[in-house]
């Protein structure tokens, strides 16, 4: 009897030194699981912020593109437009005066007129453009939320 009492005394510390062991050898393990958790939330949150710049740069491009195309209206208005308006103003010049300065005159009138055309509409799509906010402001929030949650939980 003696004996037996000694077996299930010895048997006792036994299973709590396996629960302590089970113990240790779940702590590497709930920091695998807590790294790779984190891990998984910076890929989100990395392709979150690669989802917001792609759609900042197609922002981007398609206001280069309208003031390229602005820029291309502008130059065929100015040549082909400069030319008619021209020799209409020139010849509302006074018929006393040389016909190159006349011609001349005219061309300098439209040239500049074209010029604060073209100018305004690329003026008024830069505007536009720099409206467009760089920083993608929901990628830095959740970054800037999930910073806190680290400091809290470490």
């Amino acid at each position: 009897m003696a004996d037996l009492e000694k077996r299930t005394t010895a048997a006792a510390p036994a299973r709590d030194a396996d629960v302590q062991t089970n113990d240790i050898e779940g702590l590497p393990a709930l920091f695998g699981r807590l790294s790779d958790g984190v891990t998984t939330l910076l890929d989100t949150k990395l392709s979150l912020l690669k989802v917001e710049i792609k759609e900042d740069v197609s922002g981007y491009i398609s206001g280069a593109v309208k003031i390229l195309i602005g820029g291309i209206i502008a130059a065929v208005g100015f040549a082909i437009l400069n030319v008619a308006v021209a020799l209409f103003i020139g010849s509302l010049m006074p018929e006393t005066m040389d016909p190159a300065v006349r011609l001349a005159l005219g061309f300098v009138i439209t040239g500049a007129l074209y010029l604060v055309v073209g100018g305004i509409f690329i003026i008024t799509a830069k505007n536009r453009l720099a409206k467009q906010d760089i920083v993608p402001n929901r990628s830095v929030s959740e970054l800037r939320k999930d910073k806190e949650w680290l400091k809290k939980e470490l």
